[in-house]
C-alpha cells in the first residue's frame, strides 16, 4: 500500500528588521499622555478665554480674602492639596496604571516592534487624559472660580434734572432767525434733548402767564412730540412774565430729590408781567440749589423783521436782567444773536452740566461659576467612558 509524499510547507516570509528605537523616542512615547492632555486642554483654554473677554470680565477665584491668617488656611486648603491631589491623579493614571494593564504577549517582541505604532496605538493613553483632565476641572469646582465684571454705577441716572423754560410770547415770531426765533429755538432744544441719555428734562412754556406743558421724563420722544407742538398763540402772547416762568419750573424741581438741578431760560425780552419779579425768583432757585442758565435771543440791534417782511418792530431787552439771574444761582448767561449762536450757547451749557455731574464709581460683581467645571468635568468623563468602551476597549 503506498502512501502520498507529504509536501513541505513553504516558511512564512521573516519579517523586516526592527528599526532601533532610540532614547529621544522612549521620551516622545512617554511624554504622549501629556501631549494629549495639552492637546485637549488649550482649545478648551481659549474657548473660555475668548468668551470672557466677549462679555468683558475676568476670571478669578474666590479667594483670598480676610485676614492673612485665614488667606493662608484657604490657600493650604484649595491650592496646595488640589495640586497633590491631581499630581497623585496623573501619576497612578498615566504611569502606573501602563504597568498594571494586561498587554498581549508575542514571542517574538522583535517582530512585533518592526510592525510600528499605528494611530490608535499611539492615542491610546486618551482616555486616560480625559480623566485626569475630568479631576483637574472638578478640583477647580471645588477652589471656587467666579466671573468677575467690573461695572460702573451710574449715579447720573438721577443726578441731573433740567427744566427747558421756553418764551412763545408774540416778540418770538420775529425772523431775523430762520424761519423765526420760536422754531429756531425748538430745533436747537431738539438736538440738546438727543444727546441726553440719562437726564431729566421737563418743558414750561410763557408768554403774559406760564404754564407747565411736560414733566420732567425720561422719555425723550414723547417730550420731542411734544416740543415739536409747540407754536404762537398757545399761550397769551401779550408779555413776558419771566419770573413767573422760573417759579413754575422751580415748583417742579422743588420736588426733586437730585443733586444737580438746572433750568435753561430762552427768552428775547424783558420782564413785564407777571406776579413773580424775576430776581425774587432767582432767590427762590438759589436757596433750592437750582442753576439757571439764560439764552436772550435776538439781541442783534434788539429788532426783528415780523410776518409780512416790511415792518421792523423794537422789542424790549434787559440782558442785565438775565446776567443777575444766572449769576444768582451760580448758572450761566448767554447771547444768541442767530441760531449758531443759540446752538453753541447751549453746548456750553452741555459741556458745564458733564463738568457737574458726579465722578463715576465702580463696583465689582462676582458671579460663581464652578457650575461650569463640574458639567466640563462630567463631560471629560463621559468622553473617558464612551472611548474605553469603544475604541480603545482593551482585552483581556
Amino acid at each position: 500500500m503506498g502512501y502520498r509524499r507529504r509536501g513541505r510547507s513553504s516558511a512564512p516570509p521573516p519579517l523586516p528588521e526592527a528599526p532601533p528605537v532610540t532614547s529621544m523616542q522612549r521620551r516622545l512615547n512617554a511624554a504622549v499622555p501629556y501631549i494629549l492632555i495639552l492637546a485637549v486642554a488649550l482649545p478648551v483654554s481659549a474657548f473660555f478665554y475668548s468668551y470672557i473677554q466677549s462679555v468683558g470680565g475676568e476670571f478669578s477665584f474666590s479667594f483670598p480674602r480676610g485676614d492673612w491668617a485665614e488667606n493662608i488656611r484657604k490657600v493650604l486648603l484649595w491650592v496646595f492639596l488640589p495640586v497633590i491631589a491631581l499630581s497623585l491623579i496623573i501619576w497612578v493614571g498615566l504611569v502606573r496604571r501602563v504597568q498594571r494593564v494586561a498587554t498581549f504577549s508575542f514571542s517574538r517582541v522583535h517582530d512585533a516592534r518592526s510592525l510600528g505604532l499605528g494611530l490608535r496605538a499611539r492615542l491610546v493613553a486618551l482616555p486616560n487624559a480625559l480623566r485626569v483632565l475630568a479631576a483637574t476641572a472638578w478640583l477647580m469646582a471645588l477652589m471656587g472660580p467666579e466671573l468677575k465684571k467690573r461695572q460702573e454705577i451710574e449715579e447720573t441716572a438721577k443726578g441731573i434734572d433740567i427744566m427747558i423754560v421756553l418764551d412763545v410770547s408774540g416778540s418770538m415770531q420775529a425772523r431775523d432767525m430762520h424761519p423765526n426765533r420760536l422754531e429756531a429755538a425748538k430745533r436747537v432744544i431738539d438736538e440738546f434733548i438727543s444727546h441726553r441719555k440719562t437726564d431729566r428734562i421737563g418743558l414750561v412754556l410763557f408768554g403774559k402767564e406760564a404754564y407747565w406743558w411736560s414733566p420732567l421724563t425720561l422719555d425723550y420722544d414723547a417730550l420731542r412730540t411734544m416740543l415739536a407742538g409747540v407754536r404762537l398763540g398757545l399761550v397769551n402772547p401779550r408779555g413776558t412774565a419771566i419770573g413767573d416762568a422760573i417759579g413754575t419750573a422751580l415748583n417742579r424741581l422743588r420736588r426733586s430729590e437730585t443733586k444737580t438741578k438746572v433750568i435753561v431760560l430762552l427768552t428775547d425780552g424783558d420782564n413785564n408781567a407777571g406776579m413773580l419779579m424775576p430776581r425774587k425768583a432767582a432767590q427762590y432757585a438759589q436757596t433750592l440749589n437750582v442753576k439757571i442758565y439764560t439764552v436772550l435771543l435776538g439781541v442783534s440791534g434788539q429788532t426783528g423783521r415780523m410776518p409780512g417782511g416790511l415792518l421792523r418792530s423794537r422789542f424790549p431787552v434787559n440782558p442785565r436782567l438775565l446776567e443777575e439771574i444766572a449769576a444768582a444761582t451760580g448758572g450761566t448767561p448767554y447771547l444768541a444773536g442767530d441760531t449758531s449762536a443759540m446752538r453753541n450757547s447751549f453746548q456750553r451749557i452741555l459741556d458745564s452740566l458733564e463738568k457737574d455731574r458726579l465722578p463715576a464709581k465702580f463696583e465689582v460683581s462676582r458671579t460663581p461659576i464652578h457650575n461650569w467645571f463640574v458639567g466640563l468635568g462630567l463631560i471629560f468623563l463621559l468622553l473617558e467612558l464612551l472611548l474605553t468602551l469603544t475604541v480603545f476597549r482593551r482585552f483581556p
